[in-house]
């Protein structure tokens, strides 16, 4: 009895060793693991004026090349990983200083602190954006008054002017939709800069995520008046009308000579130096392929 009860707990006790051993192989497995793999993707995020152009050129060029050797033969033969996503010129410049993004995308002129910031690393332009106050096709303003001063989009965005009526007699009596970005937001910096010079944006005024769905804010409503991206504009030219500012219509040639003001740089910005995957990347966006794709969307490509 003494001897069964002595090699049971042999046994307990030999088990209890090998699952010991067991979980000590596991847990170096699992380190190995977690150091093993290195993340060879590039990710990129920030404004979402900038987005389509940037997700388009990465879907362009992982189509056309497949594997970073392909692109260049000193690269290892694997699949290129391109990541981009949204949230807005700040967000694309906070997430490329905490190493969150390869890139930040951003929309807007940097300003001297900014570019400190990265003074290590990297400032690409692509092109050019400007900011077209935009209309819906049903409403009569565009017929009645096609251009609009500076003091009289202030007083609209501002809630001073609150009627279509308030601002032409021959307009209807129904009241005007401001739509905005989200404030503090790259776009919003450069309205503010251009028009608004100061003057509080009304509370009342309908503050949109993104520059897309702003612009499709006002192609639901024809009371909706609102700054968009001229690339959106291109896009949608039976639904939503471009307003001339102080007589001056934004056309590519009042954009280029600098007579339309309104107007925002497409930058990507790196905190470091951008490795040899990356900086392949930048070339491609500043090819002839890359820069296609700024003008098709509607925005001015950089002068190469």
């Amino acid at each position: 009895m003494k001897r069964r009860k002595w090699l049971s707990l042999l046994l307990c006790f030999i088990l209890a060793i090998t699952m010991l051993a067991g979980c000590a192989g596991n847990e170096t497995g699992n380190k190995d693991n977690a150091a093993a793999p290195k993340d060879n993707s590039i990710k990129i995020g920030g404004s979402s004026t900038l987005a389509p152009i940037i997700a388009q050129c990465a879907d362009d060029f992982t189509e056309e090349f497949k594997t970073w050797n392909n692109v260049d033969p000193s690269l290892p033969e694997e699949p290129i990983v391109i990541f981009v996503s949204t949230g807005g010129s700040g967000f694309g410049l906070k997430s490329a200083l905490d190493g969150t993004f390869d890139f930040g995308m951003v929309s807007k002129t940097l300003k001297d602190e900014e570019k400190e910031q990265f003074a290590n690393g990297s400032i690409t332009q692509l092109g050019s954006d400007v900011l077209v106050i935009g209309v819906n096709a049903a409403n009569p303003v565009a017929q009645v008054k096609p251009s609009l001063t500076t003091e009289e989009l202030v007083s609209i965005f501002s809630g001073q002017i609150k009627n279509w009526k308030e601002l032409d007699p021959a307009l209807p009596d129904r009241p005007i939709v401001v739509a905005v970005r989200d404030l503090g937001g790259g776009a919003s910096e450069v309205f503010d800069a251009a028009i608004m010079k100061g003057t509080p944006i009304s509370e009342e005024a309908l503050q949109i995520p993104s520059m897309g769905a702003l612009a499709g804010k006002i192609m639901d409503n024809a009371d909706t008046i609102g700054y968009v991206s001229s690339g959106l504009v291109n896009q949608n030219p039976d639904k939503i009308i471009p307003i001339s500012v102080d007589g001056i219509a934004p056309t590519l040639e009042n954009i280029n000579s600098g007579a339309y003001k309104v107007g925002r740089p497409l930058l990507l910005v790196s905190k470091d130096q951008p490795d040899l995957r990356e900086q392949k990347f930048l070339d491609y966006l500043l090819s002839e392929k890359g820069l296609k794709v700024v003008e098709e969307l509607g925005y001015i490509p950089v002068a190469q």
